[in-house]
């Protein structure tokens, strides 16, 4: 209880609120460099997953490098970028405390972030009827329309399933930047264990906690909002499960107009 107290009293202090070092600047600090790295993650592994889950080429090399790529642990990450990062602070021309901190644990998160929203996506699509892909393709749709126009949408919420968990483990692992001299809501933890100040180490988990649970709503949310009433009730199992291949879940375009078109 006496830790619960001290906790409480030192997120309660206002001075925690205020300065370089409080809460709204660590926090700041952490979801910056989450989002960046989990978008260029996205950026990378989006169109990957898509190439390889519509035409299931090189499926088996990418999905074994996804892989090999969550067994590396991301600490091991930082330690490896951080001399090469220093190493080319002179000749690329930015801060060498941009190779410290920002750049190795930007580096390290994005190769987090990049195995879950590659497998998802190539999960996802490879999970679409493939009766449904063929039955397109009689009607004239291209490639690309087969993509965007059926498969994508029956995989939104496996591929949001995807970044969703990319994005959780991002934001509970970021606080590794802390012991490459980053900033966010890890320097809590650093700090508390290094002058033995428990209420600020516990301030720090409880600070990740909640940020991690809020990116898990909010996804969880968004997740709920973009994908389709009829989609939703077909699965039955909220935003995160994925598409069955019901033939229901979407009507392949008919007649003329647009199908075939660029």
């Amino acid at each position: 209880m006496d830790a619960l107290t001290a906790t409480v009293a030192w997120l309660l202090d206002p001075a925690h609120w205020s300065g370089t070092d409080g809460i709204p600047i660590r926090l700041w600090e952490h979801v910056w460099i989450s989002a960046l790295s989990v978008l260029t993650a996205a950026v990378i592994a989006l169109p990957i997953g898509a190439f390889i889950g519509h035409t299931g080429r090189a499926a088996s090399l990418a999905i074994n490098l996804a892989n090999i790529g969550r067994a590396v642990p991301s600490y091991a990450i930082l330690v490896i970028v951080l001399p090469i990062s220093l190493r080319l602070a002179p000749a690329l021309g930015y801060p060498p405390a941009w190779g410290l901190s920002e750049i190795p644990t930007f580096t390290a998160m994005t190769l987090l972030a990049i195995p879950p929203i590659l497998v998802g996506t190539y999960a996802g699509l490879r999970e679409v009827d493939r009766d449904l892909v063929e039955a397109a393709r009689g009607m004239g749709m291209r490639e690309r329309q087969i993509l965007s126009r059926l498969e994508v949408p029956l995989a939104l919420p496996v591929i949001l399933g995807g970044v969703r968990t990319a994005a959780v483990q991002v934001v509970a692992t970021a606080t590794l930047g802390a012991v490459v001299a980053y900033g966010g809501l890890g320097r809590y933890l650093i700090d508390g264990i290094a002058r033995n100040e428990t209420d600020r180490l516990f301030a720090g988990v409880v600070l990740v906690a909640a940020l991690a649970l809020a990116v898990e709503g909010g996804f969880a949310l968004i997740q709920r909002a973009i994908t389709s009433p009829g989609l939703r009730a077909s699965t039955g199992s909220g935003p995160a499960a994925g598409p069955r291949p019901y033939r229901q879940l979407a009507e392949v375009p008919r007649g003329g107009g647009e199908v075939g078109t660029a």
